[in-house]
């Protein structure tokens, strides 16, 4: 993982304002963006504090289990 600014960090920080965090909080904020096919490829961006980042891969195995166990035309 880079650190920095990457292809989709751009829309990684217009999503973080959308959601109200324009500011990112000392402690308990943050966005990951995860992008498949778009127009500047794969890749994924993530802006967050670094308590939010160290909880981010329990929160990825929690959301892929998920979707394992719901499998294609599952509900989420």
């Amino acid at each position: 993982m880079a650190l920095g600014p990457g292809k989709y960090d751009d829309v990684c920080t217009r999503v973080r304002g959308m959601v109200g965090l324009t500011e990112l909080p000392e402690t308990g904020g943050g966005v990951m963006l995860i992008v498949v096919g778009g127009d500047k490829g794969d890749g994924f961006a993530c802006q967050s504090d670094l308590v939010t980042l160290l909880t981010l891969a329990d929160y990825l195995e929690n959301v892929a289990r998920q979707i394992r166990e719901h499998g294609v035309g599952g509900n989420a």
